[in-house]
């Protein structure tokens, strides 16, 4: 599936496409930060399988490195898809991607509907 922007609950989300050449280095993180600005996105979602596996990895820093290119250009990111097999594995990255949930900067859902209700909520005040 090609990359695509929508519009949900007041935010323009640019979701990368899922083609198989993945987000695997930081030169391609910021290409996408510039295809997302160039549709005057607010939030970018990644689908879990977008990423190249370090990007789970917390001992790399890919993750951190990556998801700070979005958030130093103003950019809301999502992390889509079933995370759960990678964070059995790691309590710090347990931990991450808690904390990061707790945040509007950067959330890890595990699907569409997941965004929408949280967007919702969010539009709603909640």
């Amino acid at each position: 599936m090609p990359s695509q922007t929508q519009s949900l609950f007041g935010q323009r989300v640019f979701e990368v496409a899922d083609d198989g050449h993945g987000i695997h280095s930081i030169r391609y993180a910021v290409d996408v930060v510039g295809m997302a600005l160039g549709q005057d996105a607010t939030m970018v979602v990644l689908p879990i399988a977008s990423l190249d596996p370090a990007f789970f990895q917390l001992s790399t820093r890919f993750a951190g490195e990556v998801l700070q290119k979005f958030v130093n250009y103003g950019l809301r990111v999502v992390v889509l898809g079933d995370h759960s097999q990678h964070s059995a594995q790691s309590g710090p990255l347990r931990d991450f991607i808690r904390e990061s949930n707790r945040s509007k900067a950067i959330w890890f859902l595990a699907d569409w509907n997941a965004l929408k209700e949280k967007l919702a909520a969010e539009s709603e005040g909640r």
